[in-house]
């Protein structure tokens, strides 16, 4: 009996080893754990499993593999380009006598500084530049001068002199006027110069301009045109050369009937608003022509003519 007993433990002990044996094996067989075992179920597209696994937070790992650019272009602006207005391109309605509708300033030129065209070499400094010489032929032949004028062509002068512009440009214009007034209007000019008033065009009015529809919209500083005076037969003082117009937009003649010339320049009939350009009592314009012997249109009662200046006082 004791020695059955024995023989049964031996037995199950036998048993439990062998279990223990044939369990230890099966478990080395299992293979290790492969690297897609531990990456993660929705890997970041383009990036590796190990960044994905990244202990950072995500906006890090992300910010990772941006390149902010370093050439990148500047933003377009959206607001709308400035107003320009192209003098010369909109002719008026003409009136019985000749001249076009005088109408409201157009909101472009009611604070009118447009830049200056320049048609002659711009000066190669900030000084004051001036010629005097006969009258080109080319020059003449562009201006409003033939026989029938008042004046001989040889009576004439060519003047250029350097001038600052609305925009704030130094450019160089050209005039025409009589020989006999021709250094007095260097000498006024240089004194606009040396004060900067401005100006914004200065140039030889053309033939063509006597023949075509009025546009009221003219700012050019000029003194020999043959014509007639406004509103009469008799010759003006500037179909002699004479007279000069200094900015005539900003100066404009103004008529007691309610007539202003040019035709869009009622804003500037208002001389309490003092804005570039406008020509006032005692200014620097009006006493270097005093200091000339010129008279000037402004002084009259009626018309009111600001931009005129004379040398034989009409």
């Amino acid at each position: 009996m004791a020695l059955e007993e024995s023989l049964h433990r031996v037995t199950a002990a036998l048993a439990i080893a062998v279990a223990a044996v044939a369990m230890s094996a099966a478990c080395s067989l299992r293979p290790p754990p492969s690297a897609d075992a531990v990456a993660p179920l929705n890997p970041v597209p383009g990036g590796s499993a190990a960044a994905s696994a990244s202990d950072g937070p995500a906006d890090e790992a992300a910010s990772a593999t941006v390149t902010e650019p370093t050439d990148a272009p500047a933003p377009v602006s959206t607001d709308p380009a400035p107003v320009r207005w192209q003098v010369g391109a909109a002719p008026l309605p003409t009136r019985s006598d000749g001249l076009g509708e005088i109408l409201p300033t157009p909101p472009e030129l009611i604070d009118r500084s447009l830049p200056t065209p320049d048609l002659l070499p711009v000066p190669p400094n900030d000084d004051y530049a001036a010629t005097v010489a006969a009258v080109p032929e080319e020059v003449l032949a562009r201006s409003t001068w033939h026989a029938g004028c008042p004046v001989d062509a040889a009576e004439l002068r060519y003047l250029t002199m350097s001038f600052w512009g609305f925009d704030g440009g130094h450019h160089t214009g050209e005039m025409i006027v009589h020989a006999d007034v021709a250094e007095s209007v260097v000498a006024v000019f240089g004194r606009l110069h040396a004060d900067r008033f401005p100006l914004e065009e200065m140039r030889v009015t053309a033939a063509w301009e006597l023949d075509t529809a009025p546009t009221g919209d003219g700012n050019n500083t000029s003194a020999f045109v043959c014509r007639a005076a406004v509103g009469s037969g008799a010759w003006s003082a500037h179909a002699s050369g004479l007279a000069v117009d200094v900015n005539p937009f900003v100066n404009p003649y103004v008529r007691s009937d309610g007539v202003v010339l040019p035709e869009l320049a009622s804003a500037y009939v208002d001389r309490s608003r003092v804005r570039a350009g406008m020509i006032l009592e005692g200014d620097v314009v009006t006493t270097a022509f005093d200091e000339v012997g010129w008279a000037w249109g402004g002084r009259w009662s009626s018309p009111l003519d600001l931009m005129h200046f004379s040398a034989t006082g009409g």
